[in-house]
């Protein structure tokens, strides 16, 4: 499997006059953004020392070279740069779990074994993942009953849309009711 970058944080608004920042750390164990040099969407390096909490010093990264931002209104600049690590760096999985990135590039397919799609993309709002299927951009909530088998060593996963989704479709071929 190619080595993804794998958004790891975000960072957010200032804390004090010195350059800290606030950082929104994904996952299980937010010390991984301390060991690492991180990346940003653009391609800059980012070094993260944890103050308390979630409040951290960040450092640029040139080379070897790290330089840490100590003025409020440069540390502002940086609100909402998302923080990304390679795959290869973060823990092993156990059995049965897996990060979600690692189902991006899947094929999606019914308990017959028809394929219905690929999985695009793996979207979080807030409420619960869900995964974008291409063709057709059909969205299926990532709950044990929609997606109740994942195989990522044989490339695919088992999925059963709910109701709802299979409604629409049958709507889709339906007139429109007179008034």
């Amino acid at each position: 499997m190619e080595d993804r970058l794998i958004l790891m944080g975000v960072i957010g608004k200032p804390h004090g006059v010195r350059g800290q920042v606030r950082v929104h750390a994904y996952g299980e164990e937010p010390d991984l953004l301390s060991q690492h040099v991180l990346v940003d969407a653009k391609g800059r390096h980012f070094a993260l020392d944890w103050a308390h909490d979630n409040v951290a010093w960040i450092s640029t990264v040139t080379g070897a070279t790290r330089s840490r931002i100590t003025d409020r209104d440069i540390a502002a600049r940086l609100t909402n740069v998302e923080l990304f690590l390679p795959r290869s760096v973060l823990p092993e999985t156990e059995e049965e779990e897996f990060y979600l990135a690692d189902l991006i590039g899947l094929n999606a397919q019914d308990e017959q074994g028809q394929v219905l799609g690929k999985i695009s993309n793996v979207l979080d709002y807030g409420a619960g993942a869900s995964l974008e299927l291409t063709p057709g951009g059909l969205l299926i909530p990532f709950t044990r009953a929609c997606v109740p088998v994942v195989k990522l060593a044989d490339g695919y996963v088992v999925v059963n849309p709910p109701l709802e989704i299979e409604a629409k479709d049958d709507m889709a071929n339906t007139e429109e009711p007179s008034l």
